[in-house]
C-alpha cells in the first residue's frame, strides 16, 4: 500500500480579538478546510471563517505531525502570515 502524503497548514480569521491563526495538519486540505467553515473542524476553530494562509506537503502523516508541532511553536511565522492575510506586512 502506497504511503499516503500529508500536509500541515496554518489557517486564519479575524475576530473580535484581532487576527487568530490555527495549526493542524491532514491528508486531504481542501476537505479539512471546509470542515472548519462548516463547523466540524476542531473545537476552537468553530464559529469562524477561516481562510488558507500556508501549506506545505510531506511524505507521509509521520511527517506531517512532526512539522505541525513545529509550527505550532513557531509564533514569528504565524505573525508575520497574520499580518500578510490583513495586507499589513
Amino acid at each position: 500500500m502506497p504511503v499516503q502524503a500529508g500536509f500541515v497548514y496554518v489557517i486564519g480569521c479575524a475576530d473580535a480579538r484581532g487576527y487568530v491563526t490555527y495549526v493542524g495538519w491532514t491528508v486531504d486540505l481542501d476537505r479539512r478546510l471546509a470542515r472548519h467553515n462548516a463547523g466540524t473542524g476542531a473545537k476552537s476553530t468553530r464559529g469562524r471563517v477561516w481562510s488558507l494562509l500556508y501549506a506545505e506537503r510531506l511524505g507521509d502523516r509521520r511527517a506531517a505531525m512532526s512539522r505541525e508541532w513545529n509550527l505550532k511553536r513557531d509564533r514569528a511565522l504565524r505573525r508575520r502570515l497574520a499580518l500578510a492575510a490583513q495586507g499589513l506586512g
